[in-house]
């Protein structure tokens, strides 16, 4: 049996880490992982560790997925080979090499002909074991010869500059023809240029291939020069020995998505027919709407459609009137709002982008608290162990239950004031149409999504609402799904509490609660956070933890020399200030207030010769910082500038690179007080909270309707039918709701026309990058694929320059 865990990583890159699952063969993770990717990559890999009694972790295999593969296996649940992991197979990077053929005149006349190899740079090196010390051997491959010179080594960077030549003379036939660079077919097939690329350790066991290129001389063409980039490759047959079958597969779901955003006002024709969706009557005809009719799930168009409207401010008129149309289509108030509607799906998604830190600070105290005590709370008897006693357990899971309740019920006051204006809209709905028929319905239309889709799952997942940083062990988890269930039905308010519950075990435990008290208390609470505008967050005076977690600083100012500078400390960020500790759980050894957050950057990877550094700018001076890995960076660095974006004080300039030695690296100024070099980054990313790049939301709707074109074209025909023949309806348009044909035709003409003017903009923009596509360059290094392809593209340059 082995102990396994599961990473991701770009390249080799590890960017996060699934919980160790104990003693199988087979383990489940269950776990998602979400991320912007901040960097350009060539592979999303997984690899599978085990770790043995002495904590020592050894890996069985990996799954590597090339960039341009993603989109093939794009939300599809699937089985991937594992494939064995070795030294000489786990390559990342490029190498910049320049080759030039001349000839040399020797004292007796005799004419030879030399290579010269420059080896100019490299970018993206593997770091080994914490470090990354390269050196370039260059070796000329022919029939008979086999020379090989090396590089100086470049110390403690990934990104080394060597810029060395190296001669080597390259033998020719007698018959060779007088055109000077006319490289003969049997003398191209013979040699070859090998470079790699290696670590130079200090270990016993030797340097580290970090990978090589071979560049056969062909490319030299008639002109005798080459001058390109190259993407690393493993060494052939690496890890051939071991047979794959041995190794196991895993099981991923991969979402990929790229998009290619045009300027602004590209977007403006399908932006304006979106954000006018709330006005149009009916709202079954609006440009929003129709993209629910359209998509497959309508979680697809959720997603895109509730970050654009929360950007431009209009969520709340969008879902209003959205879900004013579904209540009145509902007959029966006991089903309000339980299917999976765009309406639904809507304010599920808002929930989790405007309500993400109201419910950690409600819920992730005790929740932690669960997942550390391990008490047992198993209440069903054909599942109680021996050693554990049923009445024990009740009162486990009753104290358990009963505090949640509590927090939940007053915690109204911190309810997002977006999502008190959503549930009063719903509310008021749903009380007009059912007012005669059941008085609670009011509560039911709220209850329906705070409890049933926001605090339930959460307590149940809690991991994939960032409550927890992985899936929890089978016993919590049971505990958790037994506390889940007891708060959905207390927040359901039904009249018969006891039949909402298959399980016998589960009645007589709710009979705890089948007291006035908690239905008094529920309904207050849903009183409170659907009082429209009458609560605002930002007046809240709780701290609110926003993240935390281990990262490298470097001292404040004592001694401003020396890699002993670098400490490892626990970071923790609330919406009041930032702190770092010794470890977690002890007093901050240095606290900065929110409002001393001058400006949070990138730092340069040369002023300390450390990847993923930012920069926390005071006052006074700069706390410099080193994330675990990109993606981890670029979420500090994206939070906090959140939190702090309202600063007064905020820089408009900053210093790229640190202050050593008397002076800023960036700009050489002397003074620690100089005025920054560079203008701040500013803007937030896409991917924080409510600060939503609106233009890249738009092109995902586009991509949406652009999938799903051949829908728009047949709802069109729907709203033709529809007008013109008042018979039943044909089943194959049966799944659109249309309630004006009129209306619905004019806006999917609409639509059609701004989808194909973009769809156009996007042609022109791929026809004219792939014309400007220089294989070779920096942007577009050589690999596997791309040499035949280079060689085709020098001969068509070729032939046009002639």
């Amino acid at each position: 049996m082995r102990d396994c865990y599961c990473t991701v990583n770009l390249d080799q890159e590890e960017v996060f880490r699934t919980k160790i699952v104990e003693k199988s063969l087979c383990p489940f993770y269950g776990e998602d992982f979400y991320c912007e990717i901040p960097r350009s990559f060539r592979h999303l890999s997984f690899y599978i560790f085990d770790r043995d009694v002495f904590r020592r972790d050894s890996s069985i295999g990996k799954v590597a997925v090339k960039k341009e593969d993603l989109q093939k296996y794009h939300g599809k649940d699937t089985w991937f080979q594992l494939q064995p992991v070795s030294a000489d197979s786990e390559v990342q990077g490029k190498v910049h090499l320049e080759l030039r053929l001349s000839e040399v005149i020797t004292d007796s006349g005799v004419i030879n002909h030399k290579l010269a190899t420059r080896v100019l740079e490299c970018q993206g090196l593997p770091i080994v074991n914490g470090q990354c010390d390269p050196y370039a051997a260059v070796s000329l491959l022919g029939p008979s010869r086999s020379e090989a010179k090396k590089t100086k080594v470049k110390r403690k960077t990934n990104n080394p500059q060597f810029d060395e030549v190296f001669y080597f003379e390259v033998t020719r036939p007698l018959s060779c023809t007088k055109r000077q660079f006319d490289v003969e077919e049997e003398d191209v097939d013979k040699l070859a240029l090998r470079v790699d690329l290696w670590n130079a350790s200090n270990l016993k066991f030797g340097d580290e291939f970090l990978g090589g290129v071979r560049v056969p001389l062909r490319v030299l063409g008639q002109f005798g020069v080459h001058d390109a980039w190259y993407y690393l490759q493993p060494r052939e047959n690496a890890g051939k020995s071991v047979k794959v079958e041995e190794l196991g597969s895993l099981r991923l779901n991969i979402v990929y998505t790229e998009d290619h955003v045009f300027p602004s006002e590209h977007y403006t024709p399908l932006r304006d027919l979106l954000l006018d969706s709330a006005n149009v009557q009916p709202v079954s005809a609006s440009t929003a709407n129709i993209l629910g009719e359209v998509c497959r799930e309508k979680q697809e168009a959720a997603i895109p459609l509730v970050r654009l409207f929360l950007h431009y401010g209009k969520i709340v008129p969008f879902i209003s009137a959205i879900a004013h149309a579904e209540v009145n289509r509902t007959q029966d108030p006991n089903t309000i709002f339980r299917g999976n509607s765009l309406t639904s799906k809507c304010i599920d998604e808002t929930m989790k982008l405007a309500g993400m830190h109201y419910l950690q600070v409600t819920l992730k105290p005790i929740i932690d608290e669960i997942c550390t005590e391990h008490k047992p709370c198993e209440i069903d008897p054909v599942k109680l162990k021996e050693s554990e006693n049923l009445d024990t357990n009740r009162e486990n899971l009753r104290h358990y239950v009963d505090r949640i309740f509590n927090v939940i019920t007053t915690s109204g006051v911190r309810c997002p004031t977006v999502m008190c204006d959503i549930f009063f809209s719903l509310r008021e709905s749903a009380a007009t149409r059912f007012q005669d028929e059941d008085q609670d319905v009011r509560y039911t239309a709220v209850s329906s999504f705070i409890f049933l889709r926001f605090f339930a799952p959460a307590i149940l997942s809690p991991n994939l609402f960032q409550l927890r940083p992985h899936h929890p062990d089978a016993a919590t988890s049971r505990t958790l799904t037994l506390i889940s269930k007891t708060i959905q039905t207390l927040g359901s308010l039904a009249t018969s509490k006891s039949a909402n519950f298959k399980e016998t075990y589960m009645a007589g435990f709710y009979d705890y609660f089948n007291e006035q008290k908690y239905a008094d208390a529920v309904k207050n609470f849903l009183d409170l956070i659907s009082t429209s505008g009458k609560w605002d967050q930002k007046s809240i005076e709780t701290p609110i933890m926003l993240k935390e977690g281990f990262m490298i600083k470097r001292a404040q100012g004592r001694n401003r020399f020396g890699m002993k500078n670098f400490k490892k400390r626990w970071f923790r960020l609330t919406n009041h200030e930032f702190t770092y500790h010794k470890t977690k759980g002890e007093g901050a050894l240095c606290s900065i207030p929110i409002e001393n957050i001058l400006a949070v950057e990138r730092l340069e990877e040369e002023s300390f010769k450390m990847k993923n550094m930012f920069q926390v700018i005071q006052p006074e001076r700069a706390l410099y910082i080193q994330a675990n890995n990109c993606v981890e960076a670029r979420d500090w660095i994206d939070i906090l500038t959140k939190v702090s974006q309202c600063n007064r004080k905020r820089l408009s300039t900053y210093h790229p690179s640190a202050y050593l030695n008397g002076h800023w690296l960036c700009c050489k100024l002397s003074a620690d007080t100089a005025p920054g070099c560079t203008p701040c980054t500013g803007g937030l990313p896409a991917n924080i909270q409510l600060d939503v790049d609106g233009d890249r939301e738009t092109e995902r709707i586009y991509s949406l309707y652009s999938t799903y074109m051949t829908k728009l074209i047949k709802m069109e025909e729907a709203c033709g039918s529809k007008s013109v023949y008042d018979g039943p309806e044909q089943e194959e348009y049966s799944s659109f709701v249309i309630d004006d044909p009129q209306e619905t035709y004019k806006t999917l003409k609409q639509i059609v026309s701004a989808v194909q003017t973009l769809e156009q903009q996007h042609t022109k923009y791929k026809r004219d990058k792939f014309k400007k596509t220089k294989i070779g360059s920096q942007e577009h290094p050589i690999g596997d694929k791309s040499f035949q392809c280079y060689i085709r593209q020098q001969s068509e340059s070729s032939t046009y320059s002639i």
